[in-house]
């Protein structure tokens, strides 16, 4: 497929979120997601450090810090927390690779090209780069990886970064982790581009340029 005729794809998915949006119950959306905040006419949430607003008035989704406007991905990841979140969905601290997320394990060869080894090539021999992409994210230093950290996808959503860099041997190599909880909160399809998104947020912040073969998504 075309690249224009995949934004346009995803451009449609989204006005057809923004309507399935106007429907649902907005104060059961609060108790299942506490993080949700109802101001200035919106639902506000935080997505990888970035404030966004879901309009109430025609569901459409804005970025709110004034540095452009919110991507496919971003409101995408948004809208499926909203349409997938389970009543009763909690925090299981009980960390696993993406593979062993429930059903996932189809997706896995995808998203292991697609996401941990981007984040492996894009980051090789720039480890202080992403130490300090992961600081301005407050993120919280992990002991294992020669950088690992954790940051909120959302609130609900923290997820755990390990990278090892490179040396004369081995190339550099990534992985992630995800609370087992991650499919209660969102769809497992959703997890891939929540992790692309992730990686995406911290080459921003280290001012790198992505590398390898990403989805591609805008």
């Amino acid at each position: 497929m075309k690249t224009n005729e995949k934004v346009s794809n995803y451009i449609k998915l989204c006005s057809e979120w923004a309507e399935k949006f106007l429907q649902m119950d907005k104060e059961e959306l609060k108790k299942r997601l506490p993080e949700l905040k109802e101001e200035d006419g919106y639902l506000k949430i935080t997505h990888f450090g970035v404030p966004f607003g879901i309009r109430l008035d025609d569901g459409r989704i804005d970025r709110l810090d004034g540095k452009g406007e919110a991507n496919a991905t971003e409101m995408l990841n948004i809208y499926t927390l909203l349409g997938y979140v389970r009543e009763n969905a909690f925090f299981m601290d009980k960390w696993v690779p993406f593979a062993d997320l429930r059903d996932a394990r189809p997706f896995g060869p995808a998203y292991k090209i697609g996401v941990t080894d981007v984040f492996a090539a894009t980051f090789s021999g720039h480890a202080k780069k992403l130490k300090e992409a992961f600081l301005k994210l407050n993120g919280t230093e992990l002991p294992q990886g020669d950088v690992g950290y954790q940051i909120n996808a959302f609130e609900c959503e923290p997820m755990r970064f390990y990278f090892w860099d490179c040396d004369d041997e081995f190339e550099a190599q990534g992985n992630i982790l995800f609370d087992y909880s991650a499919t209660d909160f969102n769809h497992v399809e959703s997890a891939v581009s929540t992790a692309e998104m992730g990686v995406k947020r911290l080459a921003e912040l280290a001012g790198l340029p992505l590398r390898g073969k990403s989805f591609g998504m805008q």
